[in-house]
């Protein structure tokens, strides 16, 4: 597995980070600039050292056959299979059953997408050959700078997707409108309220003054912080735009700074 730091070699160390268990909703924490915080603090005791890796990062494994991924039973899902990394999955059932308990179903829709598969998704919207916002992309945006920043506003590049670490589901329903009334209202006013007592936080918030880059709105998408926010500090020291590769459009990575506006720019509650 490929991995450029040097953490296997390194002191292990607590990244110093809010506890998500406390309040509704984790606290906003403060990020040490990269002079201050060696990669060799990402690592926690409870993490391996090959989560700190590229490859781990940008997806490059089967999470059908790695160990320390789980498949989701199917009370837990629509019905189709999905692998979380078992820290996530643990915390994901408890989340489940106290929303039972408040007559709340919560349904994942989607979870671990490995590179490959990410690559499958992002090439059928930039080909044609899947419709967005039901234009065919290849035809009506030639541009590949200006196609990829149209793909980008819910879909990501492969490699830099938060759904490789395992730690990311999305619930429920895959549109905004949902989540706006009835049953749909309901279920977000749930997880707004407790989702943080179970370490998950809503990564990608209405954008604006605090997160003026990054995906568009995502009121489905939830993430586990006590795993997932030592991952976005490590993508922060590690992943840069020219690891970006290896699917079509990847050369718009660098034009765009995709690893700043995107892999960074998620909701600041959330870092």
């Amino acid at each position: 597995m490929n991995n450029r730091s040097t953490i296997l070699t390194g002191a292990i160390f607590l990244m110093a980070c809010g506890d998500a268990s406390q309040s509704g909703q984790p606290p906003a924490t403060e990020l040490r600039s990269a002079t201050e915080t060696p990669v060799a603090q990402l690592v926690s005791d409870t993490l391996p050292a090959y989560v700190f890796s590229t490859d781990f990062l940008m997806g490059k494994f089967d999470p059908a056959t790695h160990p320390d991924f789980v498949k989701a039973d199917r009370q837990y899902t629509d019905g189709d299979t999905y692998f979380l990394h078992h820290l996530t999955y643990e915390a994901f059932k408890k989340m489940h059953a106290a929303a039972a308990a408040d007559g709340i179903t919560l349904t994942i829709i989607s979870a671990t997408r490995p590179f490959q598969r990410q690559k499958q998704i992002w090439e059928a919207k930039w080909t044609g050959a899947r419709l967005v916002g039901g234009k065919d992309l290849s035809k009506s945006i030639p541009n590949p700078r200006q196609r990829a920043l149209k793909i980008l506003e819910y879909s990501s590049m492969p490699g830099t997707s938060r759904h490789h670490w395992g730690t990311d589901v999305d619930l429920n329903e895959l549109e905004n409108e949902y989540f706006t009334q009835g049953r749909g209202l309901k279920e977000y006013e749930w997880l707004v309220a407790n989702a943080g007592r179970f370490g998950f936080c809503q990564v990608y918030s209405e954008k604006g003054t605090d997160r003026p880059d990054g995906y568009n709105l995502e009121k489905w998408h939830w993430s586990y912080l006590p795993m997932a926010r030592k991952l976005t500090e490590f993508a922060r020291h590690e992943l840069k735009n020219e690891d970006i590769s290896g699917f079509l459009g990847a050369e718009t990575a660098a034009q765009i700074d995709v690893v700043n506006k995107y892999v960074l720019g998620i909701n600041p509650v959330c870092r």
